[in-house]
């Protein structure tokens, strides 16, 4: 009997150390599983933001320049006449910058990088474009319009050097305060 009694305590105790290490391995394994969980949380939300960039972008020509038409009637109280003339406007102005975006991703992809040169005649010619622009808008808006549209553009380029600089929303020192 006492054989018997000592083979079942070795037994139960033999248990006992394999228990411990079906333990670490059960516990070794949820941990493994719980990083991957993490893991590609960490990555999925990631990815969600790169796509959370610029709603704008989302949009076809035509439904951008009405969006930029609408805003711009809200802010500047634009009558029928007005708003038509904008309109044209606003969608050689978008149809201008999907132009030299598709243009410039066009060279990227290529693996071209402009001259100095060639980017001196790119910011020369987009700021004929915007000079132009500007010319076009001035004789469409009346002088309070127009001064109201000229400081959110200028605020608009504020913003977008912002964020070129690393501003966020909560960080945007320096930024113009918005008149209106």
């Amino acid at each position: 009997m006492k054989s018997k009694t000592i083979a079942s305590v070795r037994l139960l105790g033999g248990g006992h150390e394999q228990q411990k290490s079906n333990f670490k391995i059960v516990s070794k394994k949820l941990i493994v599983v719980a990083l991957l969980i993490v893991g590609t949380t960490i990555i999925a939300q990631q990815k969600d933001r790169k796509h959370q960039g610029n709603a704008m972008e989302q949009f076809t020509i035509e439904q951008k320049s009405q969006l930029m038409l609408k805003k711009m009637t809200l802010e500047l109280d634009l009558t029928g006449v007005q708003q038509k003339e904008m309109s044209i406007i606003i969608s050689d102005k978008i149809a201008t910058i999907e132009s030299h975006k598709t243009e410039m991703k066009a060279m990227k992809e290529k693996g071209v990088k402009p001259t100095n040169d060639e980017r001196f005649a790119m910011q020369i010619k987009m700021l004929d474009e915007q000079i132009a622009s500007k010319k076009r808008v001035e004789k469409i808006l009346n002088a309070k319009q127009f001064e109201k549209w000229a400081a959110l553009r200028d605020d608009h380029q504020a913003s977008r050097q912002g964020k070129r600089n690393g501003q966020t929303k909560g960080n945007q020192e320096g930024r113009p305060e918005r008149k209106g």
